[in-house]
């Protein structure tokens, strides 16, 4: 062993204690590491900043602005609302879910595509009185699994692509992966419709931040649009369409107010509803019949052309000057640059309108404006903004476009006329410029720690590489493998990759494997393709911990799961992944010329 290569080996050690011991933040280490990779001259000072030009980072920064922009289209709730009513047992439930967020993380992030489902999963567990810990946790498995099937669902699959291109010249394609991925991703579906009966049938939910800030219901105001069929809709019907989360609180017409009416009375063209209900329940039923906010659409005065509208949150002050006063009065519009959206009363049912309304200390108001005026003006009135989170009240939704766009995006890969890196850029930017997301957003979208932890990495990883430690590892496991069967030598580097992504990242799993993978196959005298393949299939699935993953741990608080919940359910499917990959991966990519 040379200097350099015990120097690339205790770096490596080094950096896989520190992620195990959990002391830091996995950006904080992969930066410290590549410092001292520098710094000891493992890894060239000319390369130590190409892991951020890197295609990888590319890539998994460009899927998640699109999966951002897919989610918040409102296509997927579109889809799944029809079959919502019939989902009445907990199988049902976990097998449409499951099923659904498996199909959308083959072509968007698989964190993205968990994160989509979440809500509408939670709100029919809600519903049906079914426990979310019987519910989220397949749900989870089930978009790590999709993942496996194409390039752009997690990143392993992206790092391997990657990786083989360094070693043999050309990158894994958008679909390699699918024919193992798809089998692997069937058995486990199946597993799943049934073994989720494993998990705790209830456990107790920390309400969340979101929860405490919905306890009191908003009333917001608005306008039924002058193509609307009278036939279409009656108060009642309207109440039942939005699952009974929305309710009318009075009804305008003609200049005359009608508190709560009756559920029989028919919705004309014109008429201005009062509507309550939690500002989620209120955007999706004003999106999906098409309603318009009557104080939305006065126009917001910017400084910048940069600047964007935003929806804030605020409460009346018990000394602002909107107590005892109106947004008439006031003239919020034209006085101060904001429109009054909404109103919660806590104790209070409103049944005036919002323009009339005269406002107490601690109402909670939603106020549009000028990002930044919008401080200016909360200090001006007296408000208190409220813990900064997305609001959304009849914001133009681009419900085909964002689809659209993807479904270009992934032809255009498939058939090989651009690359992936510039596809998925290419739909990110689309994604922006008609304005599915605004550039807030998607910066918010980019998951700033995974993307630092990838591109820190990258060259430090590389670092064992090209001092030979690769080479070094493959030699000592070539020697334990040599004469026996080459599928036990592949099973091997699967359970390696499974065994160490709870503890590295899947992103540092592949970094570190994949190189040694790759020279073990050529020590045997097999294909490489086989042994990436396992690497990349085994980062993909660590189903054994809450921390291993995005995905995982983004279900264990609103699951009530406990860090021993997850081998329950894992373990077994770990198992049928590690026997049925090997064996699909033999099949499709043969082991030896």
């Amino acid at each position: 062993m040379t200097l350099q290569q015990a120097l690339a080996f205790g770096l490596m050690g080094a950096t896989i204690v520190a992620f195990i011991w959990g002391r830091w933040r996995y950006d904080v280490i992969a930066v410290l590491a590549l410092l001292v990779g520098v710094t000891l001259n493992i890894v060239p000072a000319s390369s130590a900043f190409d892991g951020f030009k890197n295609d990888i980072t590319v890539i998994i920064a460009c899927a998640l602005i699109v999966s951002a922009a897919f989610a918040k289209s409102g296509v997927v709730e579109l889809v799944l609302r029809p079959l919502l009513p019939h989902l009445k047992s907990a199988t049902s439930q976990v097998m449409l879910f499951a099923g659904a967020v498996t199909i959308l993380s083959m072509v968007t992030k698989n964190v993205g595509a968990l994160a989509i489902m979440m809500p509408i999963a939670l709100s029919v567990a809600k519903r049906t009185g079914t426990s979310p810990s019987r519910l989220l946790m397949p749900m989870s498995f089930g978009a790590l699994l999709g993942g496996t099937v194409t390039l752009v669902g997690t990143s392993p699959n992206i790092i391997v692509s990657q990786v083989r291109d360094d070693i043999l010249g050309r990158p894994f394609e958008m679909y390699d992966y699918a024919p193992v991925g798809l089998g692997v991703t069937a058995v486990g579906l199946v597993f799943l419709a049934f073994g989720y009966r494993l998990l705790p049938r209830s456990r107790p939910v920390p309400e969340a931040m979101e929860a405490a800030l919905a306890a009191n219901p908003y009333v917001t105001e608005v306008e039924v649009p002058g193509h609307w069929d009278t036939a279409r809709t009656s108060v009642g019907k309207l109440g039942r369409l939005a699952n009974g989360d929305v309710q009318v609180m009075a009804l305008l017409r003609d200049g005359k107010r009608q508190a709560s009416p009756h559920p029989n009375t028919r919705i004309r063209p014109g008429d201005i509803l009062l509507l309550e209900g939690d500002h989620q329940a209120l955007d999706d039923l004003i999106a999906r019949l098409k309603l318009r906010l009557t104080r939305a659409d006065r126009p917001i005065a910017m400084e910048e052309p940069t600047e964007e509208v935003r929806i804030v949150e605020a409460i009346v002050g018990p000394d602002s000057m909107m107590v005892g006063r109106s947004a008439r009065q006031e003239d919020l519009h034209t006085t101060h640059g904001v429109n009054l959206l909404a109103v919660s009363r806590a104790g209070y049912r409103v049944t005036s309108a919002l323009r009339t309304l005269r406002l107490r200390a601690g109402d909670v108001v939603v106020l549009q404006g000028a990002e930044r005026a919008l401080p200016g003006v909360l200090k001006t009135l007296g408000l208190l903004p409220l813990a900064e989170r997305e609001v959304r009240l009849g914001g133009i939704r681009h419900a085909v476009a964002p689809a659209l766009i993807l479904g270009v995006a992934m032809v255009l890969v498939a058939l090989k006329i651009a690359p992936v890196a510039i596809a998925f850029f290419g739909a990110a930017a689309l994604m922006v410029a008609i304005g599915a997301i605004r550039m807030r957003e998607a910066y918010t979208a980019l998951d700033g720690p995974l993307l630092v932890l990838i591109a820190c990495l990258i060259p430090v990883s590389d670092a064992i590489r090209t001092t030979g430690g690769a080479d070094l590892i493959a030699h000592t496991l070539a020697d334990v493998f040599r004469g026996q069967a080459p599928i036990l030598a592949l099973a091997a580097v699967m359970a390696v990759a499974m065994a160490a992504t709870p503890f590295l990242n899947n992103a540092a799993t592949v970094l570190i494997v994949a190189p040694i993978g790759a020279s073990l196959a050529r020590l045997l005298g097999l294909q490489p393709d086989p042994f990436l393949m396992a690497v990349a299939l085994g980062a993909a699935c660590d189903f054994l911990t809450p921390i291993g993953h995005q995905c995982n741990t983004l279900v264990m608080a609103p699951g009530g799961y406990r860090f021993i919940d997850y081998p329950r359910l894992g373990a077994p499917l770990t198992l049928i992944v590690l026997v049925v990959g090997t064996a699909l991966i033999a099949l499709v990519w043969p082991l030896t010329r």
